[in-house]
C-alpha cells in the first residue's frame, strides 16, 4: 500500500504542523484519523463529566480533599491496561516503550508536581480548560511551549547530561518470565479495585455547589 502524502506549497508554518500531525497519525499506524479524532471527543467529554479539568479537582487531589482524580486514573490505567496487553497479544495494537532514565524522570516528576501544584492542570486537561475560556490556563501552556523550546534548544549541550544513564526498556511483564499473562492480571485487577475501594470524597467550589439541591449541598449539612 503506497504512503498518503499531503502536498500543499502555499500553508503557512502553522498548517504544515497540523498536516505533520495528521500524516503521523497515518504513517504510524495508529487508526484512522476519525477514529483518533473520535476518542478525542470521547475523552473530552468525560473530562468535562468528571470536572476534573477544574482546580478544586487537582488541588483537593493534593491535599486527600477530593479523591475523583486518583479514583479515575486508577481505573482508567487498571482496565487499559488488562485490554491493551491482549491486543497487543492478538496483533491489535504495538508498543512503544519509552527507556527508563531514572535521573531524569525524578527531576521531571518533581517540576511535574510543583507546576500541577500551581497550575492545578495536567496536559490532558489544559486544552480542556482552555477551550472552556481559562486564560490563567492558556498562559501556563504558552509557558510551557517556550519551556518545550528551552528544552529543544538546549537538550544535547545541558539537558541530557542532566538527564542521566539510559537504563534501557523494560516493561512489567518481562519482570515475570513464563508469567507474563498473570502479571497484567494480577497487575490490572489490583489497580482497578485500588480505584474502587478509595473512598469518594468531593472538594466543591461555590459554582459547584450552587448546582445542587440544598438538601445535598455538604457546606449546608
Amino acid at each position: 500500500m503506497a504512503d498518503i502524502v499531503f502536498i500543499n506549497e502555499h500553508t503557512s508554518s502553522i498548517a504544515d504542523r497540523l498536516i505533520g500531525m495528521v500524516e503521523s497519525v497515518i504513517h504510524q499506524e495508529h487508526g484512522s484519523v476519525a477514529l483518533v479524532f473520535l476518542i478525542g471527543v470521547i475523552f473530552g467529554g468525560i473530562i468535562q463529566y468528571t470536572r476534573v479539568d477544574k482546580f478544586e479537582k487537582i488541588a483537593g487531589f493534593a491535599m486527600l480533599k477530593d479523591t475523583i482524580v486518583p479514583k479515575m486514573l486508577f481505573l482508567a490505567v487498571g482496565l487499559t491496561s488488562i485490554a491493551l496487553y491482549f491486543m497487543i497479544e492478538a496483533g491489535g495494537a504495538h508498543y512503544h516503550v519509552k527507556p527508563i532514565i531514572l535521573q531524569g524522570l525524578i527531576i521531571g516528576g518533581i517540576l511535574f508536581g510543583i507546576s500541577m501544584a500551581i497550575l492545578g492542570k495536567c496536559p490532558g486537561t489544559g486544552p480542556i480548560s482552555i477551550a472552556e475560556g481559562r486564560i490563567d490556563v492558556l498562559v501556563g501552556a504558552i509557558g510551557g511551549v517556550l519551556g518545550g523550546l528551552v528544552f529543544t534548544l538546549y537538550y544535547d549541550d545541558f539537558f541530557k547530561p542532566l538527564m542521566g544513564e539510559n537504563l534501557g526498556k523494560v516493561t512489567l511483564p518481562e519482570l515475570f518470565p513464563g508469567y507474563e499473562h498473570l502479571t497484567v492480571l494480577i497487575f490490572g485487577i489490583s489497580v482497578t479495585l485500588i480505584a474502587i475501594f478509595i473512598p469518594k470524597l468531593e472538594l466543591f467550589d461555590e459554582a459547584d455547589l450552587r448546582k445542587l439541591p440544598d438538601e445535598t449541598r455538604p457546606d449546608k449539612k
